[in-house]
């Protein structure tokens, strides 16, 4: 990163339920102060949460901190439009999102799936910091997010959690939404999440498995029943890793004109 480059930035991350965001040190790669939030409106359409989010970005004094704002959202994104919305309103498919939110924030806005925000945190600031190869971030909730790094470049748009498994989608079955449905015990979850992970080894060959999501508090009760041959560590970065991701990637990917660049992420 140049030595000019801006030492904040502000991360937002929409959910369903809530918008959450903070300043990020960049240098720490971590929130500067603690992080904010406002109520996901209802209808949750664009025009909406960009209000939102703008009620967010003055939450957190945002006026005083230069350079682009980084977004991460729950659905596919690509050129700066959104696919797919997954728990927000169907109208946000193919509406052009940065757009929408550059001009709700008056500034330059980098829009990231937010799998693939709290995946590049991970991989940067997180539990994969500074291991080489490809980090696989893999968080377990009501589905299964998962974001590929190699060699500190997103690979974005990865879906693992549609995988087959056992006859299902994998979401469906090795969740932590499918461990409560279930209510499944900790041998019985694990042995489906040892069987994904198998899976997908197969395909991506990971170096590195970061999992992520609440039930990552309980690494020490699963994680020594996996069998598998890769490193897996739980996530450092909890609740945050969607607003960091989010603002590393508005850095990394403007270039100082402020056009889009490389997803590639900061030295």
């Amino acid at each position: 990163m140049s030595s000019d480059a801006p030492t904040h930035v502000i991360g937002i991350d929409i959910g369903g339920s809530s918008l959450k965001g903070g300043v990020i040190d960049v240098g720490a790669g971590a929130l500067a102060g603690p992080p904010r939030s406002v109520v996901t409106p209802e209808p949750s359409t664009p025009e909406l949460v960009a209000t939102a989010a703008r009620e967010l970005f003055d939450l957190l004094d945002g006026a005083s901190v230069g350079g682009p704002v980084g977004v991460a959202f729950p659905g596919v994104v690509r050129d700066g439009r959104t696919w797919t919305a997954a728990n927000v309103d169907r109208s946000w498919v193919g509406a052009p999102a940065e757009s929408i939110f550059e001009e709700a924030l008056g500034r330059p806005v980098r829009l990231i799936n937010d799998a693939d925000a709290a995946g590049l945190a991970e991989a940067q600031v997180g539990a994969g910091a500074g291991f080489p190869g490809s980090v696989l971030v893999l968080t377990f909730g009501t589905g299964i997010g998962s974001a590929l790094i190699h060699d500190r470049h997103l690979v974005p748009g990865l879906e693992l959690g549609h995988l087959e498994l056992d006859g299902a989608v994998a979401e469906h079955r090795a969740s932590a939404y499918a461990k409560r449905r279930e209510d499944l015990d900790w041998p019985e979850w694990s042995a489906r999440v040892d069987r994904y992970l198998n899976h997908v080894g197969r395909l991506v060959s990971p170096d590195l498995v970061v999992v992520g999501g609440a039930i990552s508090a309980d690494a020490e009760q699963w994680l020594p029943l996996l069998h598998v041959d890769f490193p897996v560590v739980p996530a450092r970065l909890g609740n945050d890793a969607g607003a960091v991701g989010a603002g590393l990637y508005a850095l990394t990917a403007t270039a100082p004109d402020g056009q889009p660049r490389t997803a590639a992420l900061a030295g």
